[in-house]
C-alpha cells in the first residue's frame, strides 16, 4: 500500500528491537492487585469485589436517601482549581504541623468503627501503615482493637483516641484514663450520635457484630474465601470498649450513645483532659464558636461521613465562615468525602487545617490489608505532590483561597464514579 506522504521502508533490526520490551506476566496476588489501583475508587472496587456485602454495604453506605455523602463527594468536583503557572515547584513538600505535632501529610486516618469487621488486620494495619507514612491514626470507641494494642504496634506512630460519650459516664472515663496511660496526646471527642443514623443497608442486610455464618453469607462467602478464612482463623472480635457484643449495629449505638449530651459536658472533658482536644461532628458556625469557647484545640467540621442525619451540612461549604468567626483562634479540621489529594489541597486552601479520611483507608484496608492501606495512602500522597506542583505551589502554606472557585452547588448528582 503505498502513502504520498512518506516513503516505506524495511525496518532494521537496530530500529525495531527497542521496540519490542515485554514485561513479565504478574499472576493474581496482592501485589499484583494493588499495584493496578491508580485512584481510591479502584480500590473501592477491588475491595467490594473481596468483601462480603455486609461489610463492604457498612462501610459504603450513609444515611437514608444517602445523599448527604453525596453532595460531600460532589462538592469537591464542584470545585476548579486556579494554578499560578512559571513558579519553581523543584522543592515541593506536603509536611505540616497541626496540634502541636509535624506530619507528613495534611491527612489523618479518622476514627471507624469494627474495623476488624473490613478486614482481619483491622487497627493494627491502620496505625501500622500512618506511622510508615508519618501520619495521626484515631483509635474510634467502637474499635475492634484495644487502645494498649494499638498503641504498641505502632508505638513511633501517633495514635490518637476518639471517645463516644457513653450513658455511663464513668465506663467513658475510664477509656480516657486508658488512652492517657497508653500515651495517646489528642482526644477526639464525637459530638453528632444522640442516636444512631438510619443506615438502611445495615438493616436490610442483617448486620450484626460480630457477622453470623448463615445460608445468605455463606453464598456470598463462596466468590470471597479469603476474608472468611481471616475472619474464621483470627481471634474474636472486640471492641476498645467493651469485651463483646451479640446484636446488630444499630442496638449497639443507642445502647452506647448518651442523648443527654450538651455544651456542659464539653466543658467537663475539657477540665478533665490534659491534652489536646478535638471536638468532631460540627455542623454550623453558630456550634463551632461554642465549642471554641469551651476550650477544645480544633473543631472537626464533620456529617460523620453522611451517616447521620440525612441532608445535612456540607463539611467543605462551611470552612470559610468558620474560618472568618474563628480567626486562628483554633484549628479547622475536615473529614467527610475525601476521595482524591486534590480534596485535600482544596480544603487547606479554602482555610481548613488538616483533614481525615475514613472511607478512603477502608476501601485499602479491604482491598489489601496493611499494604491496601498504604497504597491508599501512597495514591493520596502521590495526587497531592503532583497537584501542587501543577497549581504552582511547593508548600501547604502557599495555598489560598485563590486557589479554589467553587463553581456549583451540589450540581449534577449522579455522575460520581461507582
Amino acid at each position: 500500500m503505498s502513502n504520498a506522504n512518506f516513503k516505506r521502508q524495511f525496518p532494521k533490526w537496530s530500529e525495531l528491537s527497542p521496540l519490542l520490551k515485554f514485561e513479565l506476566i504478574r499472576f493474581g496476588g496482592r501485589e499484583a492487585r494493588l499495584a493496578k489501583a491508580l485512584t481510591i475508587w479502584d480500590l473501592r472496587a477491588i475491595a467490594k469485589r473481596r468483601t462480603p456485602q455486609g461489610p463492604f454495604d457498612y462501610t459504603d453506605g450513609a444515611a437514608e436517601t444517602e445523599v448527604t455523602l453525596e453532595r460531600a463527594r460532589q462538592a469537591f468536583l464542584d470545585l476548579e482549581l486556579r494554578p499560578n503557572i512559571l513558579q519553581d515547584v523543584s522543592e515541593a513538600n506536603t509536611k505540616i504541623e497541626t496540634l502541636g505535632e509535624k506530619f507528613a501529610m495534611p491527612v489523618g486516618i479518622a476514627p471507624t468503627g469494627f474495623t476488624r469487621m473490613m478486614h482481619s488486620e483491622g487497627e493494627i494495619a491502620g496505625a501500622r501503615a500512618a506511622a510508615k507514612f508519618g501520619i495521626p491514626f484515631t483509635l474510634s470507641t467502637l474499635g475492634t482493637t484495644s487502645i494498649e494494642d494499638v498503641v504498641m504496634s505502632a508505638p513511633d506512630g501517633s495514635n490518637w483516641f476518639q471517645l463516644y460519650m457513653w450513658k455511663d459516664r464513668d465506663r467513658s472515663m475510664a477509656l480516657v484514663e486508658r488512652a492517657k496511660a497508653a500515651g495517646v496526646k489528642n482526644l477526639m471527642l464525637t459530638v453528632d450520635v444522640p442516636v444512631a443514623g438510619a443506615r438502611l443497608r445495615d438493616v436490610r442486610n442483617g448486620l450484626v457484630v460480630p457477622p453470623r455464618l448463615s445460608a445468605k453469607t455463606i453464598i456470598d462467602a463462596i466468590p470471597r474465601p479469603e476474608w472468611w478464612m481471616n475472619f474464621l482463623t483470627s481471634p474474636p472480635i472486640t471492641f476498645a470498649s467493651m469485651t463483646s457484643w451479640n446484636g446488630t449495629v444499630a442496638e449497639l449505638l443507642d445502647f452506647m450513645f448518651d442523648p443527654s449530651m450538651t455544651f456542659d459536658d464539653l466543658k467537663w472533658i475539657r477540665s478533665q483532659w490534659d491534652g489536646t482536644l478535638t471536638v468532631k461532628g460540627i455542623q454550623t458556625v453558630e456550634d463551632a464558636k461554642r465549642a471554641a469557647k469551651c476550650g477544645v484545640d480544633a473543631v472537626l467540621l464533620s456529617n460523620h461521613g453522611g451517616r447521620q442525619l440525612d441532608r445535612a451540612p456540607v463539611p467543605l461549604h462551611l470552612i470559610a465562615e468558620v474560618k472568618k468567626e474563628l480567626k486562628s483562634d483554633i484549628e479547622i479540621h475536615l473529614d467527610t468525602g475525601i476521595m482524591h489529594g486534590a480534596d485535600i489541597l482544596a480544603a487547606l486552601a479554602l482555610g481548613a487545617d488538616f483533614t481525615y479520611v475514613g472511607r478512603a483507608y477502608l476501601y485499602g484496608l479491604m482491598a489489601g490489608g496493611q499494604a491496601g492501606v498504604e497504597r491508599a495512602l501512597e495514591i493520596l500522597q502521590g495526587q497531592m505532590i503532583r497537584n501542587m506542583k501543577l497549581l504552582g505551589v511547593n508548600s501547604l502554606d502557599e495555598l489560598e483561597p485563590k486557589h479554589v472557585k467553587i463553581l456549583a452547588t451540589h450540581s449534577g448528582l449522579g455522575h460520581l464514579p461507582k
